[in-house]
């Protein structure tokens, strides 16, 4: 089960990625020679136009070759000569995906699990909720005053609370007024209540936007760490470290895997758009370079450029994975 989850994590990464560049691609008339889903040896490839389809023994990514991307061709539909908007549009489309795929698998978790709701669910017995006469059916108005308009507020009114906090509900249409002393249990405070899940699709958008939001915005401060020091490059996983996550996530259940499985395309979408050779942020920035300076910069140069960034990088993985065994040992 750990194979066939981390299998989709690699698809799931990837496969979005290459879709993002082919559609672009396609809608702005560069020629895509082949459109592939794995590595390796071809073990099924169909023609379909001037594309090639196929299938590859590794399922551990794909690639979308375009006409023109690494070499000078004389080809009006190559990609070299493209317009620049034309090639910024096909290199942001693979991240675009990528941003996409975390999007849609973080509304499905939302709408799947649930969603909190200021409606109250169940009461602990003998918990300060209890002891101040809170029910089941019991919906949070306003907390000291505060109108609640969802849990997550709720529940940092009552992490914050200095003292006993007065709690207004609606109980069956009519109010009522509580006074609810919070209790601190493992480091919390906590007054016994569970709230009662539901599931709207409009909601779930919201949700998922924000969950979307927030999880790129982490990733950012994280990047920044790493680039003032803050953290350690010995906490960076790769391809191993990412399968050993699999392992460990897979035991907590599939909604787990799927988180996972949004954090690792939301990052593949920062990382790409990072201005480093070989990475899609690299080739903008070529791009951006070569319209401002004119030809000064020949197809073949910038083709050598990623091709050492491509060395570079693959020798960043090699490290990274020695990093990543060394740590599962």
């Amino acid at each position: 089960m750990v194979a066939i989850y981390a299998i989709l994590l690699f698809l799931l990464m990837i496969i979005p990625h290459e879709l993002g560049h082919f559609m672009v691609a396609k809608a702005v008339g560069v020629q895509v020679n082949e459109f592939a889903v794995g590595m390796g040896p071809t073990i099924w490839k169909k023609q379909k136009g001037e594309t090639q389809y196929s299938l590859r023994l590794f399922p551990i990514g794909g690639f979308c070759a375009m006409e023109g991307e690494n070499e000078e061709s004389e080809n009006p539909r190559a990609f070299n000569n493209k317009s620049a908007l034309a090639k910024i549009a096909v290199l942001v489309a693979g991240a675009g995906m990528n941003v996409i795929t975390a999007w849609i698998i973080l509304v499905i978790l939302a709408f799947s699990v649930g969603m909190a709701s200021t409606e109250i669910d169940a009461v602990n017995p003998g918990s300060p909720a209890e002891q101040a006469g809170i029910v089941s059916g019991d919906k949070l108005i306003s907390i000291d005053g505060a109108k609640i308009k969802d849990w997550n507020q709720a529940v940092t009114k009552i992490q914050n609370s200095k003292g006993d906090l007065e709690i207004t509900l609606d109980r069956g249409g009519k109010t009522e007024e509580v006074t609810v002393a919070p209790k601190m249990e493992e480091g919390q405070k906590l007054i016994g209540i569970h709230s009662k899940l539901t599931r709207s699709p409009g909601k779930a958008i919201t949700s998922g936007t924000a969950a979307t939001y927030q999880m790129g915005k982490a990733m950012l401060v994280a990047f920044k760490g790493l680039i003032t020091g803050g953290i350690s490059v010995k906490e960076v996983a790769g391809p191993v470290g990412m399968v050993s996550m699999v392992g460990q996530t897979s035991k907590l259940g599939i909604a787990y895997v799927a988180s996972l499985v949004a954090l690792v395309s939301l990052n593949l979408a920062i990382i790409n758009l990072l201005p480093l050779p070989a990475l899609d942020g690299g080739r903008i920035l070529f791009v951006i370079i070569r319209k401002l300076t004119g030809r000064m910069i020949s197809d073949k140069t910038e083709g050598i450029v990623h091709a050492v960034g491509m060395i570079a990088l693959l020798l960043i993985a090699v490290l990274v994975t020695i990093n990543d065994i060394g740590r599962l040992i």
